[in-house]
């Protein structure tokens, strides 16, 4: 099983970066997916999570409004929109994959995750 993040990158606060993590040798449509992010020296923390057919989603409060999950089963795709970005956002930034109908906040209920991408927000 791959999960490979991508769309990282340096950008200034107020602005928007669309990550997205490509899945492959999982049966993606079993999996709720999510994102998390490890900022330096803090834990790693739940972002975003979608369930399996997508029709649920939930958030982090600092991230609410702001941010929006989506997933494409038929490409094995899910894709996290960061808008209105904030310094406080600046993290490395993990997909995960859990196969469970909804998704948790909980890291140890992920049994897949990606190597990570990192997002800088300067001010």
């Amino acid at each position: 099983v791959q999960l490979q993040a991508s769309g990282g990158g340096l950008v200034q606060a107020g602005k928007s970066l669309r990550l997205a993590c490509a899945s492959s040798g999982l049966t993606f449509s079993h999996a709720a997916m999510s994102w998390f992010r490890q900022a330096p020296g803090k834990e790693r923390q739940f972002v975003a999570g979608i369930s399996r057919g997508g029709g649920d989603t939930s958030y982090a409060d600092s991230v609410k409004g702001r941010f929006t999950i989506s997933r494409d089963n038929a490409k094995n795709t899910v894709t996290l929109q960061m808008n209105s970005l904030k310094p406080e956002d600046t993290a490395v930034y993990f997909c995960a994959a859990a196969f469970s109908l909804a998704p948790s906040v909980a890291p140890s209920m992920y049994a897949y995750w990606g190597r990570g991408t990192l997002v800088t927000v300067s001010s």
